[in-house]
């Protein structure tokens, strides 16, 4: 079996789910409203590095990095994806993923996300967030080659670079791949359980944008800021940022969809979703007893939770 649904994971299954996954069924088991979903498990990756001869030119390609030298690790990067790329997915793996995919969607064409979830990842003191790859708005056509592009980026520039700087490069590193509902987010964004900047303990920050968190995620847009009381739930601060852009679901993927001033200038929640989405968040911490940067999602006037992880630079 190498597809396990967020129903029967939990936060003790990091080996096999990646830091991700094994978070997302934990919160799903906790009764947080995470999109549901299944984990493609490591082991799959791990099987499909045997029946191929990927393993060895993984090995052979990383051996000669000295991450010290930009250019090295470019051409070890691509060396390597190019070589994942070229392979088949053995056809039993293939199988099992695309029907778990149908169950997920009850049969239908629903567009999913698929992400990356490195074993080694999301721990309190290191964290592959921004390092592994996520594609959005996934459907069956494109299931397969979107979970291959999952376990290739384990090896981009950025990720091989970050192994050797968390002295990583001589542990077996593998990755899971997390298979999701798509939340057509109308907003998004992140939360932190702690203030990142002032430290303190007693505020809690919400950013916030209009689309999906992508735009958020890779600073291609200044989001909302909402500074929040944790003990008084009563809102410190309030920071709204004027919006020119927002990505969401075109018929061909994700497109960037221009705003005028007057949408783009509005506050993105109002206090009451403010409180709302801030008392979920704190029940998050509460269950991991830890601080955490956690990532959500409001469609339909309803909030998900699409990611929780450790803070890590506290």
């Amino acid at each position: 079996m190498f597809v396990k649904f967020f129903r029967d994971i939990s936060k003790n299954d990091v080996a096999s789910a990646g830091g991700k996954g094994a978070s997302l069924g934990e919160m799903t088991q906790a009764k947080i409203p995470v999109p549901p979903g299944f984990v493609v498990l490591a082991s799959a990756f791990d099987r499909f590095l045997e029946e191929t001869d990927v393993g060895s030119a993984i090995e052979s390609a990383l051996h000669k990095v000295d991450h010290r030298d930009v250019n090295s690790v470019e051409v070890a990067s691509e060396k390597i994806r190019t070589h994942i790329a070229r392979e088949k997915m053995p056809k039993d793996l293939e199988s099992e993923i695309v029907s778990s995919y149908k169950i997920l969607v009850r049969g239908g064409l629903a567009p999913v996300a698929v992400r990356s979830s490195a074993t080694a990842e999301d721990s309190k003191t290191a964290s592959w967030a921004g390092e592994l790859e996520t594609y959005l708005n996934v459907t069956e056509k494109n299931l397969i080659s979107s979970v291959i592009k999952c376990w290739s980026s384990l090896f981009t520039p950025r990720a091989i670079f970050y192994r050797f700087e968390k002295k990583l490069h001589k542990k077996s590193v593998s990755v899971a791949v997390v298979v999701q509902q798509m939340v057509q987010s109308e907003i998004s964004g992140i939360c932190f359980t702690v203030h990142p900047v002032s430290k303190d303990y007693d505020q809690m920050i919400i950013e916030a944008g209009f689309g999906l968190g992508e735009a958020i995620v890779s600073g291609q847009i200044t989001p909302d800021t909402y500074v929040i009381h944790k003990k008084k739930l009563t809102l410190l601060e309030v920071s709204v940022s004027e919006q020119s852009l927002a990505i969401v679901r075109g018929p061909k993927g994700t497109v960037h969809k221009k705003l005028n001033i007057k949408t783009g200038g509005k506050q993105k929640l109002n206090g009451r979703q403010i409180m709302e989405l801030a008392k979920m968040c704190l029940k998050i911490e509460n269950h991991y007893r830890h601080p955490q940067d956690i990532e959500w999602a409001l469609a339909n006037k309803k909030f998900y939770i699409t990611q929780s992880r450790p803070i890590t630079t506290l």
